[in-house]
């Protein structure tokens, strides 16, 4: 499956922990199709997890959030992942379009 509505903003904190930001603004009729992408990259995650999931900072290896939020007619989902910088770009690579 190649992302056609999440694109996700890399950052890296230069200890090998990444995170991973994607947002889609999309109207109703788009929704469900956003809604799989984000499980379909939350089952590649939870599949290839490096280890528990939980809060870094509790000792989880990787972390997800997920935000939905409706305003008028726009609804905006937003996914967060944070884990080892490997893991993330395998993360990518496997959901970015093949040229």
């Amino acid at each position: 499956m190649t992302l056609q509505y999440l694109i996700f903003d890399a950052s890296d904190d230069g200890e090998g922990t990444g995170t991973w930001d994607a947002m889609a603004s999309v109207r109703a009729a788009e929704l469900p199709a956003v809604l799989t992408e984000v499980q379909a990259v939350l089952d590649w995650a939870e599949r290839h997890r490096p280890g528990p999931r939980g809060p870094l900072d509790e000792g989880g290896a990787w972390d997800a959030d997920q935000q939905v939020q409706t305003d008028g007619g726009w609804t905006t989902v937003t996914l967060t992942l944070t884990g080892p910088w490997e893991w993330g770009e395998a993360l990518l690579a496997r959901f970015s379009a093949v040229s």
